[in-house]
């Protein structure tokens, strides 16, 4: 623990010692030395670092330039020759899995600090998200009872740490910034975190050797099945599984797909389980549902408690995460009173906020709704509590992932829209004009209207103004973001929040 600094040598006997180890060229005088710095950011080097060469995007130049700024050795899966041949005086120590040994040196580097917090980690085809949210208000609460600083969180929305409170890119980050962020808590006094665990952080090993003080799974459905992400749905739903193999206490969902696979898994690796449901009988049983108008009250019942409890959030869905985060919070002894309080409290930016014209004859709803579950979810919530009104959508997908969800999200918006405006959505590398060619194929297929204006500005503004009166239009994917990934880059934007209460 502490701050104590570890040896090249010391990194070598660790990647050894874990079996990723493949080489290396370390001269004998430099066995002792410190490393006193690791990155993968050529940008971001100083003296005394060890250099990570990693990604799909890896280039040798900024190898070379990381060299030039002062460090002293890297680490790769490849020896890199930087020219016609060799250079014997640049060490390097080569491994057979550059992420695993990612996790191990992040694991060291920071010595292991990760054990000074308790850890919550919620994975799940959706609502990973909101309940993490619902965690941080449960937690804050008590924390504030307790006059203790507020909890950490990691989320696909926003990365807060007390040192970096920020919109996030990733939904898990790699494994050096993740320990990164679990130093910075420690360091300022935190002793909660509450983070999204991706399939793809658990298949690519950012969150290995660390342990979950709760691990919750929600849900699993069919998405990221791609050339980059999993090549199937059994390799996704493993993926997902493997949290198991890293939390103290299981909290699983009954109610999801796979349920008796997936608890079957959660017994065999976790030390205990707890279940929740809101159809059968479980540790936890949510009943006595009620959908106000702004707000939902439920019934949980226990070994040891049975009790209501509300959320200002309508929609079953998160009633089921809103009963995910009272398990993970009862096995964490978090009282009652604090558990009721922080959810009836607890917002989530960009999920289902919804916002009215002055007229009140056009709602406008900005949800981070992205693949075929959390789509199918919203629609279904839409056409309960706006039976017979228009709805429009405005939607696109990523590039490079997912693919799947261009044939699911297009069907689904054609099934359940009466109009759908295909924009930009991260496209990233691939062509925005080709995805949203995809995706409004779909939509057409069954008759529903559809164009695409891929400006994503100017994509609401349409929707918003064209609406009929007595309608509704849905905004997803993106809900407070301010950036668009537009090839390796991402460019600020106004959020879709901004956008509509701009043009509305």
């Amino acid at each position: 623990m502490g701050n104590r600094i570890h040896t090249i040598e010391e990194y070598i006997s660790v990647f050894r010692d874990n079996e990723v180890l493949a080489d290396f060229n370390i001269p004998e005088e430099y066995m002792a030395k410190n490393v006193g710095y690791i990155s993968y950011n050529s940008m971001d080097v100083k003296p005394g670092t060890l250099f990570v060469c990693k990604g799909s995007h890896f280039k040798e130049e900024y190898l070379a330039a990381a060299l030039k700024a002062g460090a002293f050795a890297y680490i790769s899966e490849k020896e890199y020759l930087l020219g016609s041949g060799r250079p014997e005086n640049i060490p390097f120590i080569r491994v057979t899995d550059i992420r695993k040994a990612m996790a191990y040196m992040a694991n060291l580097y920071y010595n292991e600090v990760w054990k000074e917090l308790c850890l919550i980690g919620i994975t799940g085809t959706k609502g990973k998200s909101t309940t993490t949210y619902f965690m941080r208000y449960i937690l804050d609460d008590y924390l504030k009872s307790q006059k203790k600083a507020r909890s950490a969180i990691i989320s696909g929305i926003e990365t807060y740490d007390v040192v970096i409170n920020e919109e996030s890119h990733l939904t898990t980050p790699e494994a050096l910034e993740l320990h990164r962020h679990f130093n910075n808590a420690v360091r300022k006094g935190i002793e909660y975190l509450s983070m999204e665990v991706s399939s793809q952080a658990l298949k690519y090993d950012r969150t290995l050797g660390v342990r979950f003080d709760a691990g919750c799974f929600l849900n699993i459905g069919h998405d990221h099945i791609s050339a980059v992400e999993h090549t199937d749905f059994e390799d996704y739903l493993e993926a997902k599984l493997v949290l198991f193999k890293q939390c103290n206490v299981a909290v699983v969902n009954k109610d999801t797909e796979f349920a008796e696979r997936i608890l079957g898994s959660a017994r065999e690796n976790a030390p205990k389980v707890i279940t929740f449901s809101v159809k059968e009988p479980a540790d936890l049983y949510g009943y006595d549902i009620v959908m106000g108008e702004r707000e939902t009250t439920f019934k949980v019942r226990s070994d040891s408690f049975d009790r209501e409890f509300t959320i200002g959030m309508k929609g079953l869905f998160n009633v089921e995460n809103a009963l995910a985060a009272i398990s993970i919070s009862y096995s964490l002894n978090i009282p009652l009173e604090n558990i009721a309080r922080g959810l009836r409290h607890a917002e989530v930016p960009g999920r289902m906020e919804i916002f009215e014209n002055k007229d009140k004859d056009i709602t406008v709803i900005v949800d981070y709704a992205h693949n075929q579950m959390s789509f199918q979810s919203l629609f279904t919530s839409c056409l309960k509590e706006f039976p017979g009104k228009p709805i429009t959508i405005v939607f696109g997908c990523p590039g490079k992932k997912a693919v799947s969800r261009r044939k699911e999200l297009g069907d689904i918006a054609g099934k359940y829209a009466d109009y759908v405006i295909i924009t930009e959505e991260d496209a990233g590398e691939e062509s925005v004009e080709k995805i949203s060619q995809e995706i409004a194929s779909h939509v057409t297929a069954g008759g529903t209207a559809c164009e695409i204006i891929i400006d994503r500005e100017k994509a609401i503004e349409k929707a918003i103004q064209s609406a009929p009166e007595h309608s509704v239009v849905l905004i997803t994917g993106k809900g407070r973001e301010t950036r668009q990934k537009r090839g390796l880059d991402y460019i600020p934007t106004p959020s879709d929040v901004d956008i509509v209460k701009r043009f509305l």
